[in-house]
């Protein structure tokens, strides 16, 4: 049986400086809810960094692709128009025209399926089973989450590092990962 401690704190200040402490003394930290984004958190906790810009870039180069082959479509091939006296049958002549179209599609393209990718990486589409062991990490709480078999001096660490409530709870491992 494993036991989870959850250390509760009122600062990001001290959450950070606890975060430090306790990665120092070798205990490793589960997950940190936080109602904010703490500036230096995933350094602290010695997090990689993410590839959602590297996505980002993928997806806005999608988005402008997709607009530049749209704009391909409907001005030079299925309805050609002579607009403004621009020549219609080069759409390389005419791609300053088509600049801000083509610029709003990245950026549409860009935001929407980053925050896609990140609600269904992160676990926080509707339906899932994602919970918050504490409602007041999404107001003005920060809590950290430890696995640990000794209960005891985990508390007592947690208590060292200003964690204003300490507790712990039993959870049973699936029988697969059992020891």
């Amino acid at each position: 049986m494993s036991t989870k401690i959850y250390g509760l704190y009122g600062d990001d200040d001290v959450l950070l400086h606890a975060v430090k402490s306790l990665r120092d003394k070798g205990v490793q930290i589960s997950e940190v809810y936080t109602p904010f984004p703490v500036h230096g958190l995933d350094k602290a906790l010695g997090l990689r960094k993410t590839r959602i810009s590297d996505l980002a870039f993928i997806y806005g180069a999608y988005g402008l692709i997709l607009m530049s082959i749209t704009t391909w479509y409907m001005m030079n091939h299925d309805w050609p128009q002579d607009i403004g006296g621009k020549p219609s049958f080069s759409w390389g002549e005419n791609v300053t025209a088509f600049a801000v179209p083509m610029f709003e599609m990245t950026v549409f393209f860009a935001a929407h399926l980053m925050s896609i990718t990140y609600l269904l990486r992160s676990g926080l589409f509707p339906g899932s089973s994602t919970r918050n062991p504490d409602p007041r990490t999404t107001d003005d709480k920060f809590m950290i989450e430890i696995d640990t078999n000794d209960v005891a001096q985990l508390k007592t660490l947690l208590v060292e590092t200003g964690a204003e409530e300490v507790a712990a709870y039993r959870t049973q491992l699936p029988k697969e990962t059992a020891l």
